[in-house]
């Protein structure tokens, strides 16, 4: 016996076949609609204000409701700007047209004509002399309205989540909306917008394990790129002094509530300036968007309220890890890989074979720092060996003028005065590539020559700085997995849950220098 699901797409193929029979396209080309259903109720209200007869209007949208009356009938139509109530008579349709609403089911896509009138419970409503098939739906929507509720198919079929949840449709039309505040915050700042190539012939720019492919053609192995950060200051060289790119950056490494395997990296360099002017720059770009897109200094973050009023908190990485777990890693006795090993196991924090000294100091501030960092934190001047791209303090070499960016915990930003000595440059490249020979770590900086010569032609002064798209929408929209504000976050094969291997709602634990790449 067929099971449910089968039965209703029988009775929605019969309907289909129905509505061919009488001649009706139930998929045509185009519906000419004069309003979205909330530009027709705020036609109507107009109108209403004005003791105005209420226009004839042509809207659109999925049915989501149906309740028949006999000779009446309430349809709920929602598109993309909202809902609105269509109200069909027999009298005013005619038998014939009416009895086509029998054919009509939960999911399909009409076009209704009419004027708009007051139901007497005040609800806005269309009162139909007309209305199209627009696209039968030959599947069954979820059953409840307010969302679905099988976290791992809202991920692998977005397209029913967004049907069914009003709040996930919200939460996309505001990161949209918080991007195209990015570029206006930059665009009137004098930064101009590029495109940078996303296959490279070396992964460089970040410390991260990238995907590899084979371009035939060329006969010659590629890399989707990992950043965007040395193409950027190519042109920083070339004299384009304010430059930004918004794309797709690509890491071949574990997912988890912050990572996943692409996401979307502002990165953007500015000629003349350093990190200080780039600290000032971002706290003043999250402010802008907040205030232009959510209309508020203030957002809620799980159980606490953070307030992104200027200006914002600034520590210093040696203190914060001196004052939580009492190592300096500054102090002798911990400039030793060995003796910081020893130390961290004594403190309890889990440490891989291949783990260099900065991965391991990037350890400890992600175990006992990082999770405090609830209020926006700027947090400042890092070990050389953690930032092979960023330019040293003038007082004091072993540390680089770097920051990241904290808010509710989680990484948004990360920020370099760059390196612009290109003999400084090569050695740090190939003391990350020896590293990598030594260790067997993938997750290095690679050697990348052409930036190099490049860097070699003299680069000025400069301010750069890369943010997470995902991590900042996660932070502004009250979000704990990146899987919310991904459209499309990867998945597992649909086959790993017959084979016994975790899927959603079962994240793998990211690298250790994932957490150093949170930039991302």
């Amino acid at each position: 016996m067929a099971d449910r699901k089968e039965e209703i797409t029988e009775q929605r193929l019969t309907k289909l076949n129905r509505i061919r029979s009488h001649n009706i396209d139930p998929y045509p080309h185009r519906y000419r609609r004069t309003h979205t259903t909330q530009e027709a109720a705020a036609l109507f209200e107009e109108r209403e204000r004005r003791n105005a007869e209420s226009p004839e209007v042509r809207v659109a949208g999925r049915i989501t409701a149906h309740r028949s009356m006999g000779k009446a009938t309430f349809i709920d139509l929602r598109d993309g700007s909202g809902k609105i109530q269509a109200y069909f008579r027999k009298n005013l349709l005619g038998e014939a047209k009416y009895q086509h609403l029998h054919d009509l089911d939960i999911g399909d896509i009409i076009g209704v004509t009419g004027k708009g009138f007051r139901t007497r419970t005040g609800e806005i409503t269309v009162a139909a002399s007309d209305f199209v098939m627009l696209s039968k739906s030959l599947q069954t929507l979820p059953e409840k309205w307010h969302g679905l509720t099988d976290v791992e198919r809202r991920y692998r079929q977005r397209y029913l989540d967004l049907i069914s949840n009003e709040e996930a449709r919200h939460l996309f039309v505001v990161r949209s909306r918080m991007i195209a505040a990015v570029r206006r915050f930059l665009d009137e700042r004098g930064f101009i917008e590029v495109e940078t190539p996303v296959l490279l012939p070396v992964a460089a720019g970040a410390m991260a394990r990238p995907f590899s492919t084979h371009h035939h053609a060329l006969e010659q192995n590629l890399y989707l790129r990992i950043a965007l950060e040395l193409y950027l200051k190519r042109l920083i060289i070339g004299g384009l002094d304010k430059v930004y790119e918004i794309g797709r950056i690509f890491r071949n490494e574990g997912i988890s509530i912050r990572h996943n395997p692409e996401f979307t990296m502002l990165e953007s360099y500015e000629a003349y300036a350093d990190y200080n002017d780039v600290m000032e720059m971002v706290e003043q770009m999250v402010y802008y968007i907040a205030q232009d897109v959510l209309g508020t200094e203030e957002v809620p973050l799980g159980e606490d309220i953070v307030s992104l009023s200027l200006p914002w908190r600034r520590v210093n990485l040696r203190d914060e890890l001196l004052e939580k777990c009492g190592v300096d890693f500054l102090d002798q006795r911990f400039r030793e890989l060995p003796s910081l090993r020893e130390e961290a196991v004594r403190l309890g924090v889990g440490v891989e074979e291949n783990m260099s000294w900065g991965r391991l100091v990037d350890k400890l501030f992600s175990t006992f720092v990082e999770p405090d960092l609830i209020q926006p934190t700027f947090v400042i001047d890092y070990p050389v060996e953690m930032s092979p791209l960023a330019k040293t303090k003038p007082d004091d070499p072993r540390l680089v003028e770097r920051f990241e960016c904290f808010i509710g915990g989680i990484e948004i930003a990360n920020a370099f005065t760059e390196l612009n000595d290109p003999i400084e440059q090569r050695k740090r490249f190939e003391e990350q590539e020896r590293l990598r020979s030594v260790m067997g770590d993938e997750e290095v900086e690679r050697l990348d020559e052409d930036f190099l010569v490049a860097l070699e032609y003299g680069m000025p002064p400069t301010g750069g700085l890369g943010v997470g798209i995902d991590r900042l929408v996660m932070a502004l929209t009250n979000q704990r997995s990146i899987r919310e504000v991904i459209l499309f976050p990867q998945l597992r094969a649909k086959t790993a849950k017959s084979e016994g291997i975790p899927t959603a709602e079962a994240f793998g634990t990211p690298t250790t220098q994932q957490r150093n790449n949170d930039d991302a």
